[in-house]
């Protein structure tokens, strides 16, 4: 193979891989780093000696991410360059089968208490459908011991739903079902009086504080949104909105203290809810 063809190939490899290295890292510049350390290490193997490329540039990315991963434990200063985002999780009975369905691009949040090898089998299997066998080489192990560390590590994102969540959740319902009454007073009565709502939008992270300026906005935000549904996000209840052409227009994830929601956290920037990959169901079905 030609060194043309060789960079060909690679670059219609090079959104996969940046895909699986943002999910493991939670970083977008950690995952490019990653996939750049594979490129060079795919230019100085002879690639006739390589019969899978797709599996191989996988094997030396989930490598070098463990590394990474590994690194981050032995230097816990060390901080991200981004701020985390969210993961969504369906809120409802078939939430098992849509697990991996519904995460978001940067686990950080709920990965981050997983070991660097659950998380790579967990990140492997769940979301880009790569088999145990593969998994095991990647880690030195066998297909069933990767096979156990990716259900270990199922475990441990699902049990990450607060203790007291049916209260959390009738909460975020009740404030649910005020913004799409337009009961400006129904919200209010939600919202703890010191309520704050981080916003990380596309022009960069808006903080609102108060009760009246939040409820305003999620007031003005519910006219504008075809269908909101109640979320896990972070873990928590939450909430997701689309527009009605099926358009994600954000995800907000509420902290809840003493039947108050107490803080929010969203995201509305075009690109980062792209890149999460949350569909609504109906749009969903309709295809």
């Amino acid at each position: 193979m030609t060194g043309e063809a060789l960079a060909s190939a690679f670059e219609e490899q090079r959104g996969r891989l940046v895909a699986v290295a943002q999910r493991m890292l939670g970083s977008r510049t950690d995952a490019e780093d990653a996939v750049q350390e594979a490129w060079l290490r795919l230019a100085r193997q002879d690639a006739d000696t390589i019969d899978n490329l797709s599996g191989w540039l996988t094997t030396v990315v989930g490598r070098v991410c463990i590394d990474t991963l590994r690194s981050r434990k032995t230097r816990p200063e060390d901080s991200y360059d981004e701020p985390p985002e969210l993961l969504v999780l369906d809120d409802s009975p078939e939430e098992d089968a849509l697990l991996a369905e519904s995460v978001g691009v940067a686990l950080v949040v709920v990965l981050d208490t997983l070991g660097p090898a659950e998380r790579l089998a967990f990140v492997l299997h769940d979301l880009f459908a790569v088999s145990f066998a593969e998994i095991g080489e990647i880690l030195g192990k066998s297909a069933d011991a990767a096979k156990m560390l990716a259900s270990r590590a199922r475990r441990k994102v699902r049990g990450q739903r607060p203790a007291d969540e049916p209260r959390q959740r009738a909460v975020v319902d009740a404030f649910l079902a005020a913004a799409r009454e337009g009961d400006f007073g129904g919200l209010m009565e939600m919202l703890d009086p010191d309520v704050t709502w981080r916003s990380q939008s596309r022009h960069g992270e808006v903080v609102r504080l108060g009760a009246a300026e939040v409820a305003t906005r999620v007031q003005r935000g519910a006219r504008a949104a075809g269908m909101t549904r109640p979320a896990l996000v972070n873990g928590k209840p939450g909430i997701v909105s689309w527009s009605r052409t099926g358009k994600l227009l954000g995800v907000m994830s509420c902290t809840i203290v003493d039947g108050r929601i107490v803080g929010i956290d969203s995201v509305s920037d075009p690109r980062r809810l792209a890149a999460m990959g949350v569909t609504s169901r109906e749009s969903s079905s309709s295809k």
